[in-house]
């Protein structure tokens, strides 16, 4: 089995009100510094050797992502 991490970011032209709250209640905290925030999502799936990377990309991009308004990166991590 092979651990594959799919990472999920919003396209940078999309508005992230999450991020933006981060962002707030980081100054409100007392930290200073912090330009921006993006949120994203990580998905980690354990998969066998039977799937291939275009099957990754098919999965992140089908049911993993809204490529309209989001971007995703597949890697292999080492185990």
């Amino acid at each position: 089995m092979a651990r594959v991490v799919v990472d999920v970011m919003p396209k940078t032209e999309i508005l992230d009100p999450q991020g933006q709250a981060i962002v707030g209640a980081l100054g409100r905290l007392g930290f200073s510094g912090i330009a921006d925030v993006r949120q994203g999502k990580r998905f980690e799936l354990e998969v066998d050797g039977s799937v291939d990377d275009a099957a990754l990309d098919r999965i992140a991009a089908e049911l993993l992502a809204n490529t309209v308004i989001e971007n995703f990166t597949v890697s292999r991590a080492e185990q």
